[in-house]
């Protein structure tokens, strides 16, 4: 998978970079975690400060075009962003991770 930054554009204020992006994939389109994961290996971030928003992908092509926000750390994301974005790319605070970990246990 192979990922072009398109654009970005700085948001001091909500501590953040808003990224345009495309990407080419030689399979189906790509799951949103691996996304992020790749997007936050590019920009050097950890994956926690990556919120991947849109993917999209036109019918029998192998290009996708996204968009995502990218934080300065992972406490501005969990304070700015919707929950179920959060639950989307898989970003819980500290707290709530011990927590689901010991009810599993």
């Amino acid at each position: 998978m192979d990922i072009d930054i398109v654009e970005e554009a700085e948001n001091p204020m909500l501590h953040r970079t808003d990224v345009r992006f495309e990407m080419v994939h030689e399979d189906a389109t790509p799951s949103r975690l691996s996304v992020r994961d790749s997007l936050a290996a590019k920009l050097n971030k950890e994956a926690e400060e990556v919120v991947v928003h849109e993917l999209d992908t036109k019918f029998g092509m192998r290009k996708t075009v996204g968009y995502a926000k990218v934080y300065e750390t992972p406490e501005h994301a969990q304070d700015v962003e919707q929950d179920h974005m959060l639950e989307r790319n898989k970003i819980t605070a500290d707290g709530e991770e011990a927590e689901e970990e010991a009810e599993e246990a």
